[in-house]
């Protein structure tokens, strides 16, 4: 028999950060329950601020029946002279029955022990307690808290809790918390419980009551909410997707309204009243012709037709906000950009203060600027950019905005007379900060960014600091992907053996052959494709980044090609031949030892495809394993352990010669197809 199934757990409001890091696991978690309990339906999940609500339009009223099977040890080792051994005893336990109802059974070409016991399957309402207890108790949304006498936590209070089973209430208890046939609607409709006669009741007393459960409803009433502000006002809401998300999960009933500031404070730059709108307030920052305007958006959970005292209240919070930051911002500007008090500031321990980080990043900033020649800039500009990117630690504003350094650092340059470049290079030297950021646009940005990440990746596995598992306090991770996709983006070539052991001499020593792993992995994993082919270049022994990417692509590009099956077999063929010669040395064949038209045609080939220049590693691949037909015919006329051995190895040289070529891209045998 099936019923409909509604679960809903009140609670005081929720933080809406924890609740949205945990959101992709909720479902999941719920799910493996009841499969668990062999009740496993299709559901929905809402939620909103102050409640949790599970949904079944179909639940069994009852476990379907079951076979359990208990299989034990060998027959031989289960009993000895015919009565039971202390296994065969153990296995009855484990059972729960008496020896003698215990059978045997064949597993593989044993007599084992063996019961099977029959389940009847159990009223759902009988279990439902249990579901919606473990449920609860296996969400994990970081801190949590205790309340009134209990010894359990969870992220708030809960207040209520309503199971309803077709319409009957189903008498559950969480956290001392007892099952009741009612709800709770908004505040400012009714403060008091109300009550509910079953499930259809129960969503159209929401909506009476001013509640939209359904998340997806409540976003889309936002958007279009600001779509019709931006046509009334003739503006443009600039809505971060994070944002939205977090406001969608404090409100109830949401309504976006537009207010507005004080044109003094637009003298700030804009991140800075955009960081402290959206950080502080959650309010959605406003555009005109892709200039910031003094006005703002604000998605309120008012249930009124008059929001003037809405929006009035929110500007009246804003303005002092903005004061503060217009305060610290001129003080900063006349303190201008100083380095003073950076060496009282420790960046690690064993790695001294941050005026010593800066010591270092200056070092590999120079060493870098002498391999790459940046074109347009000089060293002195280099060292003005290294010298000031973390002045603005000291400021004022980022003390307040952890999350504007290098951005103020910019504008206090610009506002001190720096060049462009010195100014863009202090802003964009934390770039890339994450997966899709963007990234330095100069050559000389690219330098103070690449010098960052590599003193803090040098210096941290210097004082062994090194992440383990999935921690990564330091980010070094993210700093590797930063270094790849740095290289890639301006062209720069970077050793990751050579110019890694160059730049560690100022460092305590350390093995680094454990920071080369460490880049290789994040090669391994920054890589969207076959792994083998990643594997197949990291077998080839290149170590320099750009090169390993280009090569990445073009193995890729001919991996995927029509007609790659075909020239693998031909390719592994050769592979398995040259396992045993060393690939180091340098091969030379003779010509007047050939004895065969095929190895002449294999030998005359090879040679102008090796001869010729490419203009890609994909050319270069491509001409290579054009070989094929050649190599063919070769292995098809041709011995290539001849008796005599002059013959057998110069044969070996030309095909090593072959593979010796192809291995300068990627060890193909590593591909797996």
């Amino acid at each position: 028999m099936i019923k409909s199934l509604l679960i809903e757990i009140g609670v005081e409001e929720l933080p809406a950060i924890p609740l949205l890091k945990e959101l992709k696991n909720i479902e999941k978690k719920y799910a493996d329950i009841l499969e668990k309990y062999s009740l496993l339906f299709e559901f929905e999940f809402y939620y909103t601020p102050r409640r949790l609500v599970l949904w079944h339009r179909e639940f069994k009223t009852q476990q379907d029946d079951s076979v359990e099977e208990f299989f034990g040890a060998p027959l031989e080792v289960a009993y000895k002279e015919g009565k039971p051994t202390p296994a065969a005893l153990g296995f009855a336990k484990k059972c729960g029955v008496e020896i003698e109802e215990i059978g045997s059974a064949k597993k593989g070409a044993k007599d084992v022990l063996y019961y099977k016991k029959e389940l009847k399957g159990e009223p759902s309402v009988l279990l439902l307690e249990k579901i919606v207890n473990e449920w609860i108790k296996s969400l994990e949304f970081g801190k949590s808290m205790r309340w009134g006498s209990l010894n359990e936590s969870f992220i708030r209070p809960i207040r209520w809790l309503n199971v309803l089973f077709g319409d009957e209430l189903v008498d559950v208890e969480l956290f001392g918390v007892r099952s009741k046939k009612e709800t709770f609607v908004h505040r400012i409709s009714n403060f008091d419980s109300v009550a509910l006669s079953g499930a259809k009741d129960y969503f159209e007393k929401l909506q009476e009551g001013g509640v939209t459960l359904f998340p997806q409803v409540r976003r889309e009433a936002i958007l279009e909410n600001f779509s019709t502000l931006e046509k009334e006002n003739n503006i443009k809401i600039e809505i971060d997707g994070d944002l939205l998300d977090e406001v969608v999960a404090i409100t109830e009933h949401p309504t976006a309204v537009l207010g507005s500031f004080d044109e003094a404070f637009l003298e700030l730059p804009p991140e800075v009243i955009i960081t402290s709108m959206k950080e502080h307030q959650r309010y959605f920052p406003v555009f005109k012709d892709a200039k910031l305007l003094n006005k703002f958006v604000v998605v309120t959970n008012a249930l009124t037709n008059d929001f003037s005292k809405v929006i009035e209240g929110n500007e009246k919070v804003l303005r002092p906000r903005l004061a503060d930051a217009l305060f610290f911002y001129n003080n900063d500007l006349r303190n201008g950009l100083s380095t003073e008090g950076l060496e009282k500031v420790v960046f690690m321990k064993g790695l001294g203060s941050v005026a010593d980080k800066i010591e270092r990043e200056r070092k590999i900033a120079n060493i870098l600027f002498d391999i790459y020649k940046p074109k347009d800039s000089s060293k002195e500009m280099l060292d003005r950019a290294i010298s000031l990117a973390k002045a603005d630690l000291m400021s004022e504003m980022v003390y307040e905005f952890t999350e504007l350094q290098g951005l103020m650092g910019y504008y206090y340059a610009k506002k001190s007379g720096q060049s462009d470049e010195v100014a863009i290079a202090i802003k964009e030297q934390y770039l890339p900060d994450g997966e899709d950021s963007a990234l330095p646009t100069t050559v000389m940005s690219a330098i103070v960014a690449m010098s960052l990440k590599l003193d803090t990746l040098l210096g941290l596995f210097s004082v062994n600091q090194i992440p383990t598992g999935s921690r990564d306090p330091f980010a070094l991770r993210r700093a590797v992907n930063g270094l790849i996709r740095i290289t890639k983006e301006h062209n720069l070539e970077f050793d990751i053996v050579g110019t890694v052991k160059l730049l560690s001499r100022e460092y305590a020593e350390f093995d680094l052959s454990k920071l080369e792993a460490f880049f290789l992995e994040r090669v391994r994993q920054y890589f969207k494709v076959n792994p083998s082919i990643v594997e197949a270049v990291l077998a080839s022994g290149e170590r320099e980044l750009l090169k390993i990417g280009k090569k990445i692509e073009a193995l890729e590009s001919m991996v995927s090609s029509e007609g790659f099956s075909d020239s693998f077999s031909t390719f592994k063929r050769v592979a398995n031949i040259t396992k045993d010669i060393e690939m180091s040395g340098e091969f030379r064949v003779d010509a007047t030892l050939f004895e065969e038209s095929a190895e002449e045609a294999l030998f005359t080939r090879y040679s102008e495809v090796s001869s010729a220049k490419y203009a890609s590693y994909e050319e270069e691949l491509d001409a290579l394993l054009g070989l094929k037909p050649e190599l063919d015919k070769f292995f098809d006329d041709v011995m290539v352990n001849a008796e005599d051995k002059r013959v057998r190895n110069n044969r070996k040289a030309l095909v090593a010669s072959i593979y010796k070529s192809i291995l300068n891209i990627a060890d193909i045998k590593e591909v797996s197809v």
